[in-house]
């Protein structure tokens, strides 16, 4: 029997979290303010999505709009939010922040895994805008808990960027150095692009505003979520 694909989906309440779950979403990822294209929720929000529901949760930790960890503390801000996520029971996290030049801002990277002690971790998409993204692989390849890049391949999206996860995919078949991470795809994706993504070996599948038929404004809805585990298991 095939592996089950990861289907996972956005959450920004307890609301959005029960009837991802029940639409057969296999994790969350938790932000708020998805105008700034999802920051680092309150640990109020993080421990009501927690006692509401009990499939895996990565909660994002990002302060500001943007790649860069942010002036002038920017660093030690996440680093302190992160260790009031873990006292509060987070275990699962999203992050990835970039230099001005576009390569890993490693220094933050690192500060951040060091707070999070062995805990599973995405690089999200901020690998989408990186000057070099086999060099940002192998540079990241061997820090501990990374096991996931959540990626459109393209910072315009999937239909920019299929080509690219296409061939990342292959690289991760193939064993390449630096491609040995879950690939994760998110990021304009559409249901019509799922035969393509499933064929070429793709197992995660990340979606936000697909979950929400009225858009941000609205919540998740479990038939639209129920609707893209059905293609995936197809």
């Amino acid at each position: 029997m095939s592996k089950r694909a990861l289907l996972e989906v956005i959450a920004l309440d307890a609301e959005d979290a029960v009837a991802a779950r029940n639409g057969g979403a296999d994790r969350l990822e938790l932000v708020t303010d998805m105008a700034a294209d999802g920051l680092t929720p309150p640990r109020e929000t993080f421990a009501k999505i927690r006692a509401a529901v009990d499939i895996p949760l990565r909660v994002m930790l990002r302060l500001a709009d943007g790649f860069a960890a942010g002036e002038p503390r920017g660093a030690d801000a996440l680093v302190e939010v992160a260790r009031g996520l873990r006292a509060e029971g987070a275990d699962e996290f999203v992050f990835g922040f970039l230099d001005a030049d576009g390569t890993p801002d490693l220094v933050t990277v690192e500060r951040l895994i060091a707070e999070l002690d062995g805990c599973r971790w995405t690089f999200h998409r901020a690998i989408d805008r990186a000057a070099d993204r086999d060099a940002l692989r192998k540079q990241l390849a061997d820090l501990p808990g990374l096991d996931t890049y959540l990626t459109a391949g393209s910072a315009a999206g999937v239909d920019d960027g299929l080509p690219t996860l296409l061939a990342e995919a292959a690289a991760g078949a193939r064993g390449e150095p630096g491609y040995g991470a879950r690939l994760m795809v998110g990021g304009g994706l559409r249901l019509e692009h799922l035969g393509v993504l499933l064929a070429a070996g793709v197992d995660a599948f990340h979606i936000g505003g697909a979950a929400r038929p009225g858009g941000w404004a609205g919540s998740v809805s479990a038939d639209a979520v129920r609707g893209w585990r059905a293609v995936i298991d197809a």
